[in-house]
């Protein structure tokens, strides 16, 4: 399911980007950026950064640890301690202690 980004118009003026699932619904809101090409740029950036970013759990709480999803579908956690080291099978994508 392909979500796709909206550049609108900021209400204080310069833009915004929205993020929006495949079905249209909201998932983000940007940063307001001064121009149309500042908000590509940030979109830019952000399909760069998220493909690849980590969780980090800074609620209340959270302390910082890194989440690791189970499963896209369950949508299950499993928390990982910032002081836990991984070993990485990059073939697979496979994390073990």
């Amino acid at each position: 399911m392909a979500g796709y980004f909206e550049i609108t118009d900021a209400p204080d003026g310069g833009f915004r980007v929205r993020l929006l699932d495949g079905t249209g619904s909201l998932v983000a809101v940007s940063v307001k950026y001064p121009t149309k090409e500042a908000a590509v740029a940030g979109i830019s950036w952000t399909r760069e950064v998220a493909g690849t970013g980590l969780i980090r759990d800074m609620s209340r709480g959270g302390h910082g640890e890194i989440i690791i999803p189970k499963s896209r579908v369950a949508h299950a956690t499993t928390r990982i301690h910032s002081h836990t080291r991984f070993q990485t099978n990059t073939a697979r994508g496979v994390h073990s202690r």
